[in-house]
């Protein structure tokens, strides 16, 4: 099991470097947000390539798909912008001089790191010849996590591409429901495929994973940071005071309601 782990950690490390060599050619680090789902399936299916088994190819498959449509859309968002994201643009000016080694360890290796562990259970070894209900379960999970986000990304690009929206709020469709609807999937989507790989190996070791991803939405790099942006906007307080911030509040769905 051990090489599994430093296989991937080797794999993961090796992956950043060369997204960071990208970086520095295009003068963007916020490529990196492009690599963040590519990299999980790199590891997927290098795990199915040399530790193969009946039903390896599903975790890497599933990861697969939401790795290149997360690829995508960020792509897409960021061609639209131009330049680089304004989170990275902020930490370039505010870092000066110490921009690349400071982007190498905080931005590249750091999310290295945190995507080895999101990653773990995909490290773990599939034994046995069929499936259990719960994986069953897990995999159902993943579909509606995947689902949730990708309708919720489709609805804001929709949304800021009408002239008319520029400097409105989305708070339409699912994301009447909630702030971050996009990450309740992304949340959501990681504890099913937590479930789906629960037999196998150390399933409290791979539990990291989908913690690690909650912290990180929940605490550090999502919807705090996203939540800074608009300090001071009152329509914006409005909206944090009758929308929750992540799990949504289904009383508020009312089908076929008319924009306000």
């Amino acid at each position: 099991m051990i090489n599994t782990y430093l296989d991937s950690a080797v794999l993961i490390f090796i992956y950043m470097n060369l997204i960071f060599l990208l970086a520095l050619w295009k003068r963007d680090n916020s490529i990196v947000d492009i690599g963040w789902g590519p990299g999980f399936a790199l590891v997927a299916w290098w795990m199915h390539i040399y530790y193969p088994h009946l039903y390896s190819w599903l975790p890497a498959t599933l990861v697969s798909i939401w790795g290149l449509r997360l690829a995508i859309y960020i792509g897409r968002r960021n061609a639209r912008k131009g330049g680089e994201d304004w989170r990275y643009a902020k930490w370039r000016e505010e870092w000066g001089k110490w921009v690349i080694p400071r982007a190498y360890l905080q931005v590249f290796l750091l999310q290295g790191f945190f995507m080895w562990i999101i990653a773990l259970p995909m490290m773990q070894r599939p034994a046995g010849v069929g499936l259990e209900w719960y994986q069953w379960a897990g995999v159902a999970l993943w579909l509606a996590g995947f689902l949730w986000e990708t309708i919720a990304d489709w609805q804001l690009a929709r949304f800021k591409l009408r002239p008319e929206n520029e400097g409105r709020l989305m708070m339409y469709g699912l994301w009447r429901l909630s702030r971050h609807p996009n990450y309740f999937g992304e949340i959501v989507l990681w504890w099913g495929l937590w479930l789906l790989m629960l037999p196998y190996g150390l399933w409290y070791i791979s539990l990291f994973s989908p913690l690690s991803i909650t912290w990180l939405l929940v605490r550090v790099s999502g919807v705090p940071m996203l939540e800074r942006r608009y300090e001071g906007n009152l329509v914006y307080e409005a909206y944090q005071k009758r929308t929750p911030a992540l799990a949504p509040k289904m009383g508020k769905w009312k089908p076929g309601a008319k924009k306000t």
